[in-house]
């Protein structure tokens, strides 16, 4: 529902669009509090993003790295006008295909993911020396904020496991691993590139996959957007798949210059379980303290997903660790 006075803020920013004879309905967002609409408008339909908190200087950085991926012949909304004050950007509308639907309905699983692999590869080829938007880096610090999430929201609130010299010591293993671990930082990094972030825009455009939900890009490791892809929490696939999407986004990589196929594969090992353990706090914090019980019930094969990454040798101390003081004491555990 909209209150009175911001429904007035968006007739009047839609006024200004010269948008009157329209009609508007709330459409299923992400797990911000920003709020999203299609308007309706004669034969033309846009998208209408209202962010009234804290999120408003993500419709900003919105702007202005969809101008920049467009540039980069990257097929992201474009902004059409917007009100930072507000809140309010009102954006081209690429209609409601997610790749979701389509790998959910599809036969050949394989096939639509290689589509998608090649033009993340595209993405991370962008030349950021023509940018007049300086990314942020996907520095040590903002990896050691996300992993606190697991410590902060779902170790008391969803597990119900008090701090303990054990679980000081797994997060002291776990910044120690990221730490000393360098994580080159020359790659555009979406942050949630998965498959309901991926559009299919129609036969008729030339660039058929285009990419929303822009405005927390950042540039880190050219590892951490597979593993969003791959390990994908939203949608189960099967071990087998995954390895082939790998193998394939390899296929790829290594005919590049300069490809370290050995870093590369340390990145991604770090990176999916430093990104699984995110996840597991951003749902207990969205179960929490912002009362969406839905996201709860993708703990478990988000578990799942971060037990397999554990397996890597590197990670020996913690797996010990974690399965003698959360994996035994919690039901939110595959």
């Amino acid at each position: 529902m909209i209150n009175k006075d911001r429904l007035k803020i968006i007739k009047n920013f839609l006024k200004k669009n010269y948008l009157e004879n329209y009609k508007i309905k709330q459409i299923k967002g992400d797990a911000s509090f920003r709020k999203y609409f299609r308007i309706y408008n004669k034969n033309k339909s846009y998208i209408l993003a209202s962010a009234e908190t804290e999120k408003k200087s993500n419709i900003l950085n919105y702007v202005l790295i969809n101008k920049f991926l467009n540039k980069q012949s990257i097929k992201a909304p474009i902004v059409l006008d917007f009100e930072y004050k507000s809140g309010l950007a009102l954006l081209e509308d690429f209609g409601n295909k997610t790749y979701l639907q389509l790998v959910k309905n599809s036969k050949n699983k394989l096939y639509i993911y290689k589509s998608l692999i090649k033009f993340l590869v595209k993405l991370q080829r962008i030349n950021f020396k023509t940018n007049i938007f300086r990314f942020q880096k996907y520095n040590f610090k903002i990896l050691k904020k996300e992993i606190d999430l697991f410590f902060v929201w779902y170790l008391p609130y969803i597990a119900k496991i008090k701090s303990s010299p054990k679980i000081i010591r797994l997060r002291k293993l776990l910044l120690i691993i990221l730490k000393n671990n360098f994580i080159k930082n020359n790659y555009f990094v979406h942050r949630d590139f998965h498959i309901s972030n991926l559009m299919e825009c129609g036969l008729a455009s030339k660039n058929k996959i285009g990419i929303i939900d822009t405005q927390d890009a950042l540039i880190g490791s050219r590892a951490y957007d597979i593993v969003s892809l791959i390990d994908d929490v939203r949608i189960k696939t099967t071990p087998d798949l995954k390895e082939k999407l790998l193998d394939y986004y390899l296929s790829l990589a290594k005919k590049e210059k300069n490809f370290d196929i050995k870093q590369f594969k340390k990145e991604f090992s770090i990176l999916s379980v430093q990104r699984a353990m995110k996840i597991i706090g951003i749902f207990s914090r969205l179960f929490k303290r912002d009362r969406k019980n839905g996201y709860l019930k993708l703990i478990p094969y988000t578990w799942t997903i971060l037990n397999k990454r554990l397996e890597d040798p590197i990670f020996k101390e913690v797996r010990v660790i974690i399965n003698q003081q959360i994996k035994l004491r919690s039901k939110y555990v595959n």
